[in-house]
């Protein structure tokens, strides 16, 4: 009976609800994996930033700490999606738990904005954009709107970055760098070869392992 029943009306509230938390689940270890990831990348590009600082190459060390700034945001901002998975499985039980009481589930105006916040993350964006689609048939959610999919703050995360360098620099090296005042909105050039090789090809190696994980 249960078969057929499936057949005609599709999965049950309750089977809806735990697919939905098991992918809940799954893009929350993929985050786990991510900030693990990042932190590893970060703490080697802390020790390379203090390292050219000792060797006195200010604008490199500048170059490589807004990209630890930038990598530190981005951690913040994974931990943060992760709690916002959580709410939306807690969100969905409590669906489940009045679907047994009304036979159906209801439309949340909660579970639509944590999953409007979430899609905007490159991680996880086409999985929530996939699950939110199956939500909207199931009646939780409303159609969502593209100009909220499209929102990003990029942008605004790369200038507050460039304010934050100078107070970086400060903690990474005790002091010695970060106290002649802020630094541009505009990176140093890098056109000119740096005295050491090897610095140079560790800084552009952290710069891009950073900028991949950043990047999703």
């Amino acid at each position: 009976m249960q078969t057929i029943n499936r057949f005609l009306y599709g999965p049950t509230p309750e089977e809806r609800v735990r697919a939905w938390q098991a992918k809940l689940r799954q893009e929350s270890r993929k985050l786990d994996r991510d900030m693990r990831q990042l932190e590893a990348e970060t703490a080697k590009a802390r020790k390379s930033v203090k390292q050219l600082a000792k060797k006195g190459d200010v604008k490199s060390a500048r170059v490589l700490a807004r990209e630890v700034v930038r990598s530190q945001r981005q951690k913040d901002r994974l931990s943060v999606s992760k709690a916002r998975l959580g709410s939306i499985g807690m969100q969905l039980q409590q669906q489940l738990a009045m679907a047994n009481v009304t036979g159906s589930l209801q439309k949340s105006t909660e579970i639509m904005r944590l999953s409007n916040s979430l899609v905007r993350l490159p991680q996880i964006s086409q999985s929530m954009r996939e699950m939110s689609m199956e939500m909207t048939k199931a009646g939780i959610l409303e159609e969502m709107m593209e100009d909220t999919l499209d929102m990003d703050d990029d942008e605004e995360l790369e200038e507050e970055a460039d304010q934050e360098v100078d107070k970086v620099l400060f903690q990474l090296t005790d002091g010695k760098l970060g106290q002649a005042g802020s630094v541009s909105s505009e990176l140093p050039p890098m056109d000119q070869s740096l005295e050491d090789e090897e610095t140079e090809r560790n800084l552009e190696r952290y710069r891009e392992q950073l900028n991949g994980i950043l990047s999703g």
